[in-house]
């Protein structure tokens, strides 16, 4: 049976967001779904620093007008400064790690090519699930020609567009799913089942919850394939 997922393409999310697309067999990048308003995850996540966690925010702009409307592609970048000081961050945060210069190279080609904030989120995505051996395909929503759908209506879509009899889901989400609508589309609903797994960070103890980059530089491949 093939299984979907799906996710909004957020700023280097948490290892929980890779194991689900590597427990799926496609991996739907909504970026054509509404930016959330005020303060969300969608923009920032944090890494592992000598002196703590650090908060790695991306400055952005919805134009105006579209403040609680505008969808992820229509996300601006508010300034350029950001740039230089995430990777000076990381840069500071990782170099002793066993996968920082196989790896820092290719983060700084992906921040510095990105022209918007969605073109960035999804190039990052791509490159954290390569650098955890998760190899999902994650087709974007705005090319799959499905429309302007809301909650399980876009879950039945996306399943009956991409041939898909199971949903994965998050936990998070149980009160967005209904199960007795989506078993009437003869889609079967599943919830992930994660235990973030204890990988060797730099410096004593584990800190856990950070951005799945933090497992990129320390661990490599630590998903690998289904």
């Amino acid at each position: 049976m093939t299984v979907l997922a799906m996710h909004q393409p957020n700023y280097l999310p948490w290892l929980s967001y890779f194991a689900k697309m590597a427990a799926a067999d496609v991996f739907v990048l909504l970026d054509a779904v509404q930016y959330p308003r005020g303060r969300s995850v969608a923009n920032r996540n944090r890494i592992r620093t000598a002196q703590g966690e650090l908060l790695l925010t991306v400055p952005v702009r919805v134009p105006k007008g579209r403040e609680g409307k505008a969808a992820y592609t229509e996300v601006e970048l508010a300034d350029e400064r950001w740039r230089e000081k995430h990777l000076r961050s990381i840069e500071q945060a990782y170099r002793r790690a066993p996968h920082f210069e196989q790896r820092f190279a290719e983060l700084t080609g992906v921040l510095e090519r990105a022209t918007s904030f969605c073109e960035l989120n999804v190039e990052l995505v791509r490159w954290l699930a390569a650098g955890l051996g998760v190899t999902t395909p994650t087709p974007r929503l705005s090319e799959l020609g499905v429309g302007a759908l809301a909650k399980n209506e876009l879950t039945i879509a996306l399943c009956r567009r991409l041939g898909a009899e199971v949903y994965l889901s998050g936990s998070g989400a149980r009160s967005y799913n209904d199960a007795e609508r989506l078993a009437a589309a003869g889609i079967e609903l599943r919830y992930l089942e994660f235990d973030r797994p204890v990988y060797p960070q730099l410096g004593e103890g584990f800190v856990p919850n950070l951005s799945a980059l933090d497992a990129v530089f320390c661990a490599g491949a630590l998903l690998g394939a289904r």
